[in-house]
């Protein structure tokens, strides 16, 4: 009678085992870099923001606009703005969709006193845009704010910053911490 080669039951446990706490010391690490991969995302998506407002209030007469689909099709918010100018936002940041993990919201401040018939039917002094995870700890930690000022801020608890009046955020409120 031959002798069979091959693994003895006890062999393959071992390698299942082996398998089994290599996956349990890599999951965590993976996790933790989405999130880190979720946070830089919308870091990056609040900066493009600020900078897309930033350069509409120059084309609109020192006015940010409270209505986003504006900064992609600015020759229909702003009167006699050129067809064939360049827009200041991507579509897919207009809409305000929940992304990379986080849900985003977006608050126009006052409208102007002034309102002329060469700036936008939205325009506004002020604004603020946040961010928070949709599912904290999971998706994200922390809760990210910016506005119309050009800054950033965080909190740890997972919920978006503090803002004041007009529309602002709280940079004195310990949880508005400036992202550097």
């Amino acid at each position: 009678m031959k002798k069979q080669k091959g693994f003895t039951l006890i062999e393959l446990l071992i390698v299942v085992a082996i398998i089994g706490i290599i996956a349990a010391i890599a999951i965590p690490s993976l996790l933790r870099a989405r999130i880190s991969a979720n946070e830089a995302a919308t870091i990056g998506d609040l900066r493009t923001l600020i900078s897309a407002q930033a350069a509409y209030q120059s084309a609109n007469t020192g006015m940010y606009d409270s209505n986003l689909p504006c900064l992609t099709g600015p020759s229909a918010c702003i009167p006699n703005y050129p067809t064939t100018a360049p827009t200041f936002l991507d579509s897919a940041m207009s809409s305000l969709i929940d992304k990379t993990g986080y849900s985003r919201t977006f608050e126009g401040g006052n409208p102007p006193t002034n309102l002329t018939a060469v700036m936008s039917g939205t325009s506004v002094v002020s604004y603020v845009y946040s961010a928070s995870p949709i599912a904290p700890s999971q998706t994200g930690v922390r809760g990210f704010g910016g506005d119309s000022s050009g800054i950033v801020c965080f909190n740890n608890t997972g919920t978006k910053p503090p803002t004041v009046t007009p529309m602002a955020l709280d940079t004195n409120d310990p949880l508005c911490a400036i992202l550097q």
